[in-house]
Order: structure tokens, then C-alpha cells, then sequence
């Protein structure tokens, strides 16, 4: 089992604080396990684990808790025969009916003291009623899959001669979703392990949540998006394509569908940031999907379309890593990321190869036109060091290995 140090680290920081625990995060991104760790981390502190209750939502055998009176009355009852400080692990807890009453309930319970964390795959988790009951008493945390460090590390316990170049060819196709370790990364089966995954998505995270009828429409939407990653797009031109395959949809209905995609953490949007007027612009958003593994089970095309792959691949490790990220607009032209964490900010520009002048210049010229001494990148896989003017060059993989703290450390004289 990979600890996952990077989420555990931060979530160490709340154990037995009066906040409540949120990890959310598209299905099968290793939420469950990361309550195991959480599990354990607490029994290397001492905590004996006859403290532990722990109800996962999608078993069949806690059916009858999926209310929250009768979730509440099952805690209570545990609480009195444990007669000791308790840590409440809820997994996939949307399945609760009213959950967030519960939750509530036993917060601001007198007579036992909770340590509580709960687990869910929809992002109206934290939206709506939650924020009423809640308010500034949870703190979230999201799960994504693997990084490719974390993919690394699991890969070379089952192929320890394993190369890194080799390595970061699965990670290409597969993606990071833990689960692939069970299936010892096998092609077909993991594969198909992803598509069921996204069939999933579609059917339980957004179909039902979202009462929608025309799944045929909804998963043509979303397979555009998926095809489009990292394109500049907008829902208007999603409905004129569709209209000239003559398929008529509204600009609303595919707005409601990228909504609901978005809310399954299967798709991240992505805004413009004019950098010279200092303004968001409404048109032409990116997208990128949680995990490029389930695109290649989809289309089988993440080689073909590597630039759209390595900028998925940049965008979610930006995003572990912290950082709220917009893309930017420099004149006419374009800044792949533009990344602010606090009072940090970087900028980021991302190709497969710097194979011709031509994309040498498209690459360094936007970021060359940005009048800050604010970092800034270009990530390409080749290997020669083509840093110039100040913009650092570097290999995507070296990037990937690396912490986040060295993207700050870089002065180039």
C-alpha cells in the first residue's frame, strides 16, 4: 500500500482537531485507502483501533445506516460501548440521505468526543446545505490519482528493473489510478479496469446524481471534452459541432452537462486570464480530465495526442502540488499555465518536443513577454537544456521527480 505521503502530511495537521475531515476526489482515486492510512498513522500514535468506527456506504451490509437518524443512533450506540474518545471514518457518505445533519449532530455532541472523516465523489458535498450545518468547521482535502512519482514507486515494487523512460511510457498510457497495482499494470485488464471506471462515473456520479435522461447525449458531450483536453473551447462551439454531426443541443443542456462532469472531479475547467488587461475572460475555457489513464480507455489516443497528454499531466501535478492555475493570454498569444499559491506565482508553457525553431519561439516568446521576475518554465521531453532569457528549460520527467519547493529555488543569471 503507498502511504501517500504527500496527503498525509497535510491531513497529520487536523488529526484530533475539532474540524471535521473531508476527502473528496473522482471515484477510485484512493480515498478508502487513504482513510486506512489515516487508520494507521493513529495506531502508530497510540491509538487503539477498537476507537475506530468505520462505515463504507457502497457495502451493501450498511444499507440500513443510509438515513441520518439511523447513521446518528448507530454512532451513539458504538460511542457508548467504546466509552473512549472516537474516530468516525464515513466512506462515500453522499449515499447518507441527509448526511450533513448527522455529521452536525454529532460535532456538536457533548457527551462523546468525535474525531471525525468522511470520504464522498461529488463535489455538492461541499455545497448547499453542508456550508450552512458546516460552516468553517471542515476542511477538504482532494484526492487525485497517482502522481507519476507515486505511479513510480508502486511500478518498481512489482518490475524493479524497471527504467524510469520505461515507466513513464505506462504512466502515458495508464495513468495513475491506484488500483492498477492489483492488476500488475497488464494492458487488457487495466484497461478495461478504466473503462468500467468511467462507465461508472458516468451512470452513478452523474446519470443518477443529476436525474439525466439522454445518456447517449451526455457521454458525446463529455467524450468531446475528453477528446479536446487542453484545446481552447467553449460550450457555444460544443453545440454547432454537434449541430453540423445534425444532433441539436442547447448551449444550456451542455453547460448542465460539464457541471455535472465537473462536480464527479472527472473534468477540471480551466479559465483565461487576460495578463496585460488583468481581467478573466468568460470564452474559450481549457479542460483537462482527473486521469489521462481513462482517456486512453476511452479513445486510445494518448500517444498520438501527447501534447494534449503532457499538459493533462502538467495541470494535475500543478494541482497537487497546491496551486490554482488559469491559463494566460499575453497579446494574441497564449501562456499554458499561470500558477498562484499565496503570495507565489509561476508560469508555464508545455510541449512534447521543441523540435523546430518554430516551436522553440512559440514556446519562449509568450513567457518573454511577461515584464515579472516571477518564475517561469518550459517543459519539454527532450534533454539538451535550451533555457534562455531567463526561462528555465526542463524534462518533464525531471519536473515530475522533483518537489515542489524547487520551483521557487531557480534563479537563472
Amino acid at each position: 500500500m503507498t502511504k501517500r505521503e504527500l496527503y498525509i502530511e497535510k491531513i497529520k495537521s487536523f488529526i484530533d482537531k475539532d474540524i471535521i475531515k473531508v476527502l473528496t476526489g473522482i471515484r477510485r482515486s484512493g480515498k478508502s485507502v487513504m482513510l486506512k492510512l489515516i487508520m494507521e498513522e493513529l495506531k502508530q500514535n497510540g491509538i487503539d483501533e477498537k476507537q475506530f468506527i468505520n462505515i463504507n456506504f457502497e457495502n451493501l451490509i450498511n444499507r440500513e445506516l443510509t438515513t441520518a437518524d439511523k447513521l446518528d443512533k448507530y454512532i451513539l450506540k458504538r460511542a457508548s460501548e467504546i466509552k473512549n474518545k472516537c474516530y468516525i471514518f464515513l466512506d462515500e457518505i453522499q449515499e447518507v440521505k441527509d448526511w450533513e445533519k448527522c455529521i452536525n449532530s454529532l460535532r456538536v455532541n457533548e457527551e462523546y468526543n468525535f474525531d471525525i472523516y468522511i470520504t464522498g465523489s461529488n463535489a455538492k458535498l461541499l455545497s448547499g446545505e453542508l456550508s450552512t450545518y458546516l460552516a468553517g468547521r471542515y476542511v477538504e482535502f482532494v484526492i487525485y490519482p497517482f502522481s507519476f512519482k507515486e505511479f513510480l514507486d508502486t511500478l518498481k515494487s512489482i518490475q524493479q528493473s524497471i527504467s524510469i523512460r520505461e515507466a513513464f511510457q505506462k504512466y502515458i498510457k495508464f495513468g495513475g489510478m491506484p488500483f492498477l497495482y492489483n492488476l500488475a499494470f497488464e494492458e487488457e485488464p487495466s484497461l478495461q479496469y478504466l473503462k468500467d471506471i468511467y462507465s461508472s462515473i458516468i451512470l452513478k456520479d452523474i446519470t443518477q446524481r443529476n436525474k439525466i435522461r439522454d445518456t447517449d447525449l451526455l457521454e458525446r458531450v463529455i467524450n468531446y471534452l475528453i477528446m479536446n483536453v487542453g484545446n481552447n473551447f467553449s460550450a457555444t462551439s460544443i453545440s454547432k459541432f454537434f449541430k453540423s454531426e445534425n444532433r441539436k443541443v442547447s448551449v444550456e443542456t451542455i453547460l448542465n452537462y460539464i457541471k455535472a462532469a465537473e462536480e464527479a472531479f472527472l473534468i477540471y475547467k480551466v479559465s483565461r486570464d487576460d495578463l496585460i488587461g488583468k481581467k478573466i475572460l468568460n470564452v474559450n475555457e481549457k479542460y483537462y480530465i482527473a486521469d489521462h489513464g481513462i482517456r486512453e480507455s476511452i479513445l486510445e489516443s494518448n500517444q498520438r495526442d501527447i501534447n494534449q497528454i503532457f499538459e493533462n499531466i502538467i495541470y494535475l501535478e500543478l494541482l497537487r502540488k497546491g496551486y490554482n492555475i488559469k491559463v494566460g493570454k499575453v497579446d494574441n498569444l497564449e501562456v499554458d499555465f499561470v500558477c498562484t499559491k499565496g503570495n507565489e506565482k509561476l508560469y508555464i508553457q508545455v510541449a512534447y518536443l521543441l523540435a523546430s525553431h518554430e516551436t522553440v519561439e512559440r514556446e519562449f516568446s509568450s513567457l518573454e513577454k511577461i515584464n515579472d521576475n516571477y518564475p517561469k518554465y518550459v517543459i519539454s521531453m527532450d534533454e539538451f537544456d535550451m533555457s534562455r532569457n531567463g526561462i528555465r528549460h526542463i524534462n518533464i520527467i525531471d519536473f515530475l521527480m522533483k518537489p515542489s519547493s524547487f520551483l521557487l529555488t531557480f534563479l537563472l543569471i
